[in-house]
């Protein structure tokens, strides 16, 4: 376990009387969750910040969404960061942009990549002329991709370098297929480009949910570990999604132990330092 506060980068809130969201229906994790409920989960981990991500909003409500977080922010200042949902193909992404940059704690956007034709929205002229205009708000773009969704979004790296990608939860490889390729050479692809950090999240959840171990997980977290360095990675639980697969404490412990031939200083970074970089935390 850490033993210095850390940041986690990759946290979701939801309450269907403040923003609607469809997703969940059905899953144990189908109630609202607030901070409280972190705090609950969090054991002896101590949180110095958190940076919530959209939570795979309805369409329309990600002004609705972000004006929820603000608030929970009021009421809980570890919450410094979110990354919102932007229709970034959408005729209106620059009103829509506008919008978002005038809600402070909006670091990022996030257009979910995972469930469409990658290669015909990354491709496409409007979603890569919404990701061009992100730079002018500050703001970096999150991927968020099934493992077979890859090499589209090579292609798009490589063709906006003036874009900060944070890719979420290690491009979600086919762990419980037991797959390594083509992830494996993907992913050390992906890590060429200075562009792009990478978030250890959501893993656990990629694996069978019931029987997993961490002997399954440790050759993709290591994996990225060797590509990434500790200078491009940064910590996240995917909170409270993870909770289907692990609990908080156990996902800190298991990175934390990736690490354990590390310095202090590269830990701290992976747990806090770039976090505090990415998201002027």
């Amino acid at each position: 376990m850490p033993g210095f506060p850390i940041i986690d980068t990759h946290v979701h809130f939801w309450d269907r009387d403040e923003v609607p969201l469809s997703w969940q229906k059905g899953l144990p994790i189908d109630r609202p969750f607030r901070p409280s409920d972190l705090e609950a989960d969090r054991g002896s981990v101590e949180l110095e910040a958190i940076v919530f991500v959209e939570a795979n909003v309805d369409p329309s409500g990600h002004i609705a969404e972000a004006d929820f977080v603000t608030r929970l922010a009021a009421e809980d200042p570890r919450i410094k960061a979110i990354v919102a949902h932007a229709p970034l193909d959408s005729p209106t992404v620059a009103e829509d942009l506008a919008a978002l940059a005038k809600r402070p704690l909006v670091r990022a956007v996030r257009h979910l990549i995972q469930g469409k034709d990658a290669a015909e929205l990354t491709g496409s002229d409007a979603f890569r002329s919404g990701l061009k205009r992100l730079p002018d708000h500050g703001f970096h773009f999150e991927i968020c991709i099934l493992h077979d969704q890859l090499a589209p979004v090579l292609r798009l790296v490589e063709v906006l370098p003036e874009v900060t990608f944070v890719m979420d939860h290690i491009a979600k490889p086919g762990i419980k297929a037991g797959l390594r390729e083509p992830w494996w050479s993907e992913i050390g692809t992906l890590a060429s480009f200075p562009n792009v950090v990478c978030k250890l999240s959501g893993v656990a959840t990629e694996a069978d949910h019931n029987r997993w171990s961490e002997d399954q997980l440790r050759p993709y977290i290591d994996r990225v570990i060797e590509v990434f360095g500790p200078d491009r990675l940064m910590f996240g639980s995917d909170w409270p999604v993870l909770r289907l697969a692990t609990d908080y404490v156990r996902w800190v412990d298991m990175v934390d132990q990736a690490f354990s031939d590390h310095t202090e200083e590269e830990r701290k970074r992976v747990f806090a330092g770039n976090a505090r970089e990415i998201y002027r935390i």
